[in-house]
């Protein structure tokens, strides 16, 4: 099984379907989009599947990193989607990437701003959150149960914290991706290795019954991949493919800071949105030292750009509320980035915040499939819906959905360093040999050897390949432009 994505690949895949039709085109690479493709590849069909741009380039590296339970739906009373949730993310941590998801505690404190009852009203909370995991089948030793904590012991998991008045905290436990484009670019490799095609840098121009007018972005030249069934996966872009899918994008702000902002963070935290029930901002710790600061929930009106940008309002209200709970403030000055996704809500009245994340599948009047809403985390199960409706639509001859089961790339555990094995699972060793090669550091804790490993088997195309997607040194600009010349010098290795 070839899973290795890179340039000769590309070029030998676009000569294969120019000239062969294939049952389903997929547009979208993004984790919807590349889930389309190993399921419906999983299932014994051929499979092209194409991105304008690169895999996870729009919102699926723009997220919190977080493989929920679904408690938030919960909540409002979306039971089905909760359920839904709690299964996926089961799925993903004990079979699927149990090498890219684990289980990270996550802390409310317990300031004077939350009252008892609010307090017991999270806990409960948590409780049917857990009852949720019991459900889903998902075992303890994977996803401890919520406790209440003493407030000394809180402030050693978040050293940061307000020591006066703290009465302790809430601590529970969520799935944590180590890297949002990490699992997008293992999903679109074990889709390739089932013999889809994955085309990046070959925008669709225009969809229809029978395939799609597609255009290679490196050499301008355009030409029409015939297909049985067209999927439009292409998120907060597939109304601009399918005119009659409406969209209500919401944006979502995350800040990013280097470790020493909040020194001795050891967990996650949720804190209380001040004149807000049941939403809180988001304090992750990361991997690499880093830890990020969400999440906003804004309208987005007008045309959807490739790279949304951050507004500084959203930077200033993240910040004074993260700030209510800290002992030392968080200045702007030590905000060393920010990044903003755009989440691919279904048209409905109401604030963002409150609209429902349940996905839907639709196909219009020209029957072109569209899967969006959603989220991160359920990717799978809209995949399995997608591919379900092109079977029914053209009698596909396919087999059932098997992707519950299909280990990603990576999955099987063979040993290797730990920091490659957090990032790459089974295939550490492999990376390690090429570390070994080009140990020059590139920011991030990286070196240059994973750098040239993406070139050579992840399909990383250009630097922006390399920085914003297959690492995420570019997360922070001043990393970026430091890390740039050995990017460039990744492709000549």
């Amino acid at each position: 099984m070839n899973t290795s994505l890179n340039a000769a690949r590309r070029l030998a895949d676009l000569e294969r379907v120019r000239n062969t039709a294939v049952d389903v085109l997929v547009v979208g690479l993004g984790a919807t989009g590349a889930g389309v493709a190993l399921d419906a590849a999983s299932r014994g069909l051929s499979v092209a599947a194409v991105d304008a741009h690169d895999l996870a380039f729009g919102t699926s590296r723009w997220s919190s990193k977080m493989i929920h339970g679904g408690l938030r739906y919960l909540a409002k009373g979306q039971v089905g989607v909760a359920h839904e949730s709690a299964v996926e993310r089961g799925i993903l941590l004990s079979r699927t990437a149990p090498h890219l998801v684990k289980a990270a505690p996550y802390l409310m404190p317990l300031t004077p701003a939350v009252s008892r009852g609010q307090a017991a009203l999270v806990m409960t909370g948590y409780r049917m959150g857990d009852g949720l995991r019991a459900a889903a089948r998902t075992p303890r030793r994977l996803l401890p149960g919520p406790s209440r904590l003493p407030a000394a012991r809180a402030r050693r998991l978040a050293p940061p914290l307000r020591a006066d008045g703290l009465r302790g905290g809430l601590l529970s436990w969520d799935g944590r991706l180590v890297d949002d484009a990490r699992l997008v670019v293992a999903i679109a490799r074990t889709a390739a290795g089932h013999g889809a095609r994955i085309l990046t840098r070959c925008r669709a121009l225009e969809l229809h019954r029978g395939g799609a007018q597609v255009r290679d972005e490196l050499t301008g030249e355009s030409f029409t991949i015939r297909a049985r069934v067209v999927v439009n996966a292409a998120g907060v872009w597939a109304g601009q493919l399918s005119p009659d899918i409406r969209l209500r994008p919401s944006r979502g702000t995350h800040l990013v800071l280097r470790g020493e902002a909040l020194p001795g963070l050891r967990a996650g935290l949720h804190v209380p949105i001040p004149g807000e029930s049941n939403r809180f901002a988001l304090v992750l710790p990361q991997h690499d030292g880093r830890i990020y600061v969400g999440l906003t929930d804004e309208p987005v009106d007008g045309p959807v750009p490739d790279v949304p940008e951050v507004p500084e309002q959203d930077v200033s209200a993240l910040l004074a509320v993260l700030n209510t709970v800290l002992e030392t403030a968080v200045d702007r000055s030590q905000v060393a980035g920010a990044y903003a996704g755009l989440r691919p809500l279904l048209e409905a009245e109401g604030r963002t915040a409150d609209l429902s994340r349940r996905h839907a599948v639709l196909t219009s009047p020209d029957e072109v499939i569209t899967v969006t809403g959603g989220k991160l985390t359920t990717y799978r199960r809209m995949a399995q819906d997608a591919v379900d409706a092109a079977v029914r639509l053209r009698n596909l001859p396919a087999g059932p959905c098997v992707t519950h089961r299909v280990p990603l790339v990576g999955a099987e555990p063979l040993g290797g360093p730990s920091g490659l094995v957090e990032r790459y699972g089974g295939e550490a060793a492999a990376v390690h040999e090429l570390v070994k090669l080009h140990p020059e550091p590139v920011g991030a804790g990286r070196a240059l050897g994973e750098l040239v490993w993406a070139v050579r088997h992840e399909g990383a195309l250009d630097e922006a390949d390399l920085l914003d997607r297959r690492t995420r040194i570019g997360l922070i600009p001043e990393d970026r432009e430091a890390a740039l010349a050995a990017a460039r010098h990744a492709f000549t290795l």
